[in-house]
């Protein structure tokens, strides 16, 4: 209880774990570390920001959802404590990176900012119980997420086999670009892009279906079927209850996947419409042999799954396609746990109020908001940048449009300086402060210790060799001098005195005689 606010054991538990899925999933506030790990080889990018690492955190908040959902019901208005979090946090962070998508030059970067906003998505489903429809979406947004990111792999490659071709051949190469006439040329700029689609046509084609998969193109898209499964479940909660928490996802998710459309067709163009705004646009390709090969048959390939993998969920009522797929591939919610076996698990699902729910009957609302807002976003960013292609060195029409925020929207929001300010540079003094302490406070004062014993450790042996080892080494040739003098002394040349020691001599030993014999009766 706090304040009078009862908070039970397992919302407190979901709480904290939802705070580590945050960080885990690029969530706002922790969100600033995912544009960094792009910097990693675009293949390893795929993985990270498609399938793998990223999308481990709202998995693990799929598989726990028992646990948020414990006491509550979203499904009919009532929300907990973890739900309403998810909920806040999923939709906020969807819109705002949506925002600053909009105003990334770096093809990779605008990838990366669309993943912290897709999985604004899933967790913003995961915050009004629609857990399948967050599952779904985290299926579907792989492989399209995938295919993209390693179409910008090879738009890079080709870029950088255009800019080697202009250095080795020359081509009277004069450069546009602020960049190239500093002699610092960027791959990854889409502004050094255009005319892609001539020179790469198999790489648009699948960037393209990748591109409009992820801006949800009605009906032909797996990212339209997932998508507009959330949308519906947010409405039902509007429309049935009320519920402001389904409201804030409802509109705010409306707005971020228009805004996805939006910079998808904004990347599309820059990249590939137009003409060439650099002499390396202009002879980029992937050259010829097993390198293409390589580089384009896995986008053919995930093309097909960013197209097909949305008719797994096609909803039973929705008009037309509920009828030409059977029954069997389109529940989705059978294909994620009645398929499984039974277990702790599954049991838990099974309990959940949201489990025995029906799927939301088909609503024009949400389906039409779905249609409507990739349509117009598509249509926007191909009347901004397709229709009137920029020209190299022609200034941004977003940046002429947003003005100030624009710099604010392709910084981050400043959020990284922000953070260096408030934390890392904090932490850096702080260390230093702490090394400072424990080099010359500790490790220098028991060196300073150290260092005094051993010097006077050093002095004691300095006494002892003086008197004890040169006294000893000194004092016997000395002794052996002097018992050499007095020996010296007897030799004294007279005949009288050697016959006196010789007499003197005899009387003792035979003193000596006299007494062992002596000795030897008595026994």
């Amino acid at each position: 209880i706090l304040g009078g606010w009862t908070v039970s054991a397992a919302s407190i538990i979901g709480i904290f774990l939802i705070i580590g899925t945050v960080g885990k999933s690029a969530q706002f506030p922790l969100h600033v570390w995912l544009p960094d790990a792009m910097e990693g080889p675009t293949p390893v990018s795929a993985m990270i920001h498609a399938a793998a690492m990223v999308s481990a955190g709202i998995f693990s908040l799929v598989r726990l959802f028992p646990l948020f959902a414990a006491g509550g019901d979203p499904h009919h208005g009532i929300m907990t404590e973890p739900l309403a979090f998810m909920a806040v946090i999923g939709s906020f962070t969807a819109l705002f990176a949506a925002t600053m998508a909009l105003a990334q030059s770096d093809v990779k970067a605008v990838l990366a900012y669309s993943t912290i906003s897709q999985l604004g998505f899933m967790m913003a489903a995961l915050g009004i119980g629609a857990y399948i429809a967050a599952a779904f979406h985290l299926i579907t947004h792989a492989f399209f997420k995938a295919l993209l990111f390693m179409a910008a792999g090879s738009v890079i490659h080709g870029m950088e086999h255009g800019e080697h071709h202009v250095h080795e051949h020359g081509h009277g190469h004069h450069p546009d670009s602020s960049e190239e006439r500093e002699g610092v040329f960027d791959p990854q700029d889409m502004f050094n892009m255009g005319g892609l689609r001539k020179t790469m046509p198999v790489t648009f084609w699948t960037f393209l279906i990748g591109g409009l998969a992820l801006s949800g193109l009605p009906i032909v898209t797996a990212g339209f079927w997932s998508k507009d499964e959330i949308l519906a479940d947010a409405w039902l909660g509007v429309q049935n209850y009320g519920s402001g928490a389904h409201a804030l996802v409802f509109f705010m998710l409306a707005l971020a996947a228009f805004m996805t459309a939006f910079y998808t067709m904004r990347q599309i163009s820059l990249t590939f419409g137009g003409e060439a705004r650099s002499e390396a646009a202009k002879h980029a390709n992937l050259g010829q042999g097993v390198v293409s090969i390589a580089m384009t048959l896995p986008l053919v390939i995930l093309s097909f799954f960013a197209i097909g993998a949305g008719f797994v969920g096609v909803p039973n009522d929705f008009p037309v396609f509920s009828a030409i797929f059977s029954p069997e591939y389109n529940n989705f919610k059978h294909l994620l746990i009645e398929a499984l076996p039974p277990n702790e698990a599954t049991a838990a699902f099974a309990s959940l109020p949201e489990y025995h729910a029906k799927p939301p009957p088909f609503n024009i609302i949400p389906v039409g908001t779905s249609v409507l807002v990739a349509l117009l976003g598509l249509w926007l960013g191909w009347l901004v940048y397709w229709r009137k292609p920029l020209k190299a060195g022609q200034r941004d029409p977003m940046e002429n449009f947003l003005g100030p925020l624009h710099a604010v929207m392709k910084n981050r929001y400043y959020l990284d300086d922000l953070y260096g300010r408030v934390f890392v540079a904090p932490s850096q003094w702080l260390s230093a402060q702490v090394i400072v302490f424990l080099d010359r406070g500790i490790i220098d004062a028991l060196l300073h210790i150290i260092a005094r014993l051993f010097t006077w450790l050093g002095d004691l042996v300095k006494v002892l060799n003086l008197w004890l080892i040169d006294g000893v080494g000194d004092g016997i040739p000395i002794a052996i001098f002097n018992f050499g003098g007095w020996l010296r002394r007897m030799q004294s040349g007279r005949i009288q005195q050697y016959m006196l020691f010789i007499l003197a001599a005899a009387v003792a030993i035979g003193v000596v005689l006299a007494l062992s014999a002596g000795a030897a009766l008595a026994q």
